[in-house]
């Protein structure tokens, strides 16, 4: 019998806070959504009947497990990405235990790598939560790859505004593009692809 989503949320969520406390190297960093930003951006994919969803950035899979919730009732499917196997393998054991690993197809890849070669409108939802210095590289796939009315979430932009400066200013100068900060724990950028210029 799958065990609590709550249950099992809250414990991967603190397991990531400890194991971040003890690391001086951020990139050994889980740095997961805060819980504020996860449970927005899991209402935000409901409400918007989200069924295609990439996220970028897997880590120990807290964010995976949010989206594959929100995806679940739509019959839908989270693809996550991330270059670390061994963590992509540890979230989907996590997935397995609330019920929920059918919902999610894990790529160990490049994420630049991943949105270059998705189709053009294939996605409701992308999720950038990686390494924040690669983004301007990927562009303009992120948006690319969203459908009209898609929606972009880029993390962190209050706590390190400096590391996603770039993707900040393309994303409020795209016409195409609505944005809004959130004020989470570390800033959560929505922005939603307009259904035409303006």
């Amino acid at each position: 019998m799958p065990e609590s989503f709550d249950d099992v949320a809250r414990a991967l969520h603190a397991d990531g806070v400890r194991h971040d406390a003890g690391q001086v190297d951020r990139r050994r960093r889980r740095r997961n959504l805060s819980p504020d930003a996860a449970a927005l951006l899991s209402v935000v994919c409901q409400a918007m009947g989200a069924r295609w969803v990439v996220e970028v950035g897997t880590s120990n899979g807290y964010s995976t497990l949010w989206l594959a919730h929100a995806v679940r009732d739509q019959d839908g499917t989270v693809l996550s990405v991330d270059v670390d196997g061994d963590a992509q393998r540890e979230a989907a054991a996590t997935l397995d235990r609330v019920g929920l690993r059918e919902r999610v197809q894990f790529r160990c890849a490049d994420g630049g790598a991943v949105l270059r070669g998705l189709p053009d409108a294939s996605q409701d939802v992308v999720l950038l939560d990686a390494e924040r210095s690669l983004y301007p590289r990927w562009w303009p796939d992120p948006i690319r790859v969203l459908r009209a009315g898609g929606v972009l979430a880029v993390d962190n932009v209050l706590s390190h505004p400096d590391d996603v400066a770039d993707v900040r200013g393309r994303i409020e100068a795209d016409p195409h593009l609505e944005s809004t900060v959130a004020p989470t724990a570390a800033g959560l950028l929505l922005a939603v692809r307009r259904r035409s210029a303006g």
